[in-house]
C-alpha cells in the first residue's frame, strides 16, 4: 500500500508599501492574509504545508534599515503559537519561515516545524547567507545558522528544511538525505533575471542526487518601494527522479498541492544506488581545502 501524503505550498504577494504602512502593520496584514490559505489547504486535504521565506513581511533585505529588527520574534513566540493552534485544529503539520531573535541583538532567518498535534518539533536556521547587489543584503539582518541540518519526524513524513540561498549548496542537502529526510522544503524569495533559469534546475537535481521529494516555494509580485525584481512564484513539488508533479502560477497568490507517494523514494533507491556507492573517505578535501 502506497504511503501517500498530500502536501501544500503557499505563495503570496506582499501588497503593502513600506512607505504607507509600518513594519508591524505589514506583518499583521501578511499573517491575516496567510491564515485563510492555510485553512483552505487543510480543507483540500493537505497534511503538510510550507509557507514562503519570512512569510509575514516583505523581502525587507532589499534595504539595510534597523527598523526591520523590530519584526523579529522568538521561537516559540506569538506567530508560532498561532500556527500551533492552526496545526492542531486542522491536524496539519506546518513549516513556518520566520525572522527569529532568540536573544537580544541576535537574529536568524529560521523555519519552525510544527507537527499535526500542534507540538513545536524544532527550528532550522538558514546556514548560507548571501550579501550582494542589487537588494539582497542578508548579512545585515541574519547571523549564519547554528542548528545544523536537522530532520523532523512529523506525523506524516520525515521533513527537512533548506531556505532559499541554501539550495545553491549541495552539501547540506546531502546531509538531509543521509539523515532520512523524505521531503525537503525550500521556502524562498527570488526574482526574475537573477535565478529563474536555475529555479527548475537546481532543486530537481538535489531531489535526484538525494532521492527525496522537494517542495520549492517562491513569493509573487513586485514589492514597493524597492522593486528589486519580480518575485515569480512557480512554487512546485518534484519527485525523487526530478520530475515535476505540480507547478504554481507565476503572477498570483496560490496554494500549490501535490500528492506525494513516499514509496517512490525506495523505488528510486533500488534503481540508483547513490547512497550505497558513496565514497565519503575520498571527500576529505571538501572540508580541508581553503576557499
Amino acid at each position: 500500500m502506497s504511503r501517500m501524503v498530500r502536501c501544500g505550498l503557499i505563495q503570496t504577494s506582499c501588497d503593502w508599501s513600506v512607505e504607507k504602512f509600518s513594519p508591524a502593520q505589514i506583518k499583521k496584514k501578511m499573517i491575516d492574509k496567510t491564515v485563510p490559505f492555510i485553512e483552505c489547504a487543510a480543507k483540500k486535504g493537505a497534511q503538510i504545508v510550507c509557507l514562503q521565506e519570512i512569510f509575514c513581511g516583505p523581502y525587507f533585505c532589499a534595504e539595510q534599515d534597523t527598523r526591520w529588527y523590530d519584526t523579529a520574534e522568538p521561537i516559540p513566540g506569538a506567530t508560532t503559537s498561532l500556527m500551533q493552534k492552526l496545526a492542531k485544529k486542522h491536524k496539519l503539520a506546518l513549516v513556518v519561515s520566520l525572522y527569529e531573535t532568540p536573544e537580544t541583538g541576535t537574529y536568524y532567518n529560521s523555519a519552525a516545524v510544527i507537527d499535526a498535534d500542534g507540538k513545536l518539533l524544532g527550528v532550522y536556521r538558514k546556514n548560507h547567507i548571501p550579501h550582494c547587489a542589487p537588494g539582497f543584503w542578508e548579512k545585515f539582518y541574519f547571523k549564519p545558522g547554528n542548528s545544523g541540518y536537522p530532520v523532523f519526524q512529523t506525523r506524516y513524513a520525515k521533513v527537512g528544511v533548506y531556505i532559499c540561498y541554501d539550495r545553491h549548496f549541495p552539501d547540506g542537502a546531502r546531509i538531509l538525505g543521509l539523515r532520512g529526510a523524505e521531503i525537503v522544503f525550500n521556502p524562498s524569495a527570488t526574482v526574475a533575471g537573477l535565478s529563474e533559469h536555475l529555479w527548475k534546475l537546481e532543486q530537481p537535481a538535489l531531489a535526484v542526487a538525494n532521492q527525496y521529494f522537494v517542495g520549492a516555494i517562491n513569493r509573487v509580485g513586485w514589492e514597493n518601494p524597492w522593486r528589486i525584481g519580480e518575485f515569480y512564484g512557480q512554487s512546485y513539488f518534484c519527485d525523487p527522479r526530478g520530475q515535476m508533479l505540480t507547478v504554481g502560477p507565476r503572477d498570483r497568490d496560490a496554494t500549490v498541492l501535490a500528492d506525494l507517494d513516499l514509496d517512490k523514494i525506495l523505488e528510486a533507491r533500488k534503481t540508483w544506488q547513490f547512497f550505497r556507492d558513496r565514497r565519503p573517505e575520498t571527500y576529505k578535501e571538501l572540508v580541508e581545502l581553503l576557499p
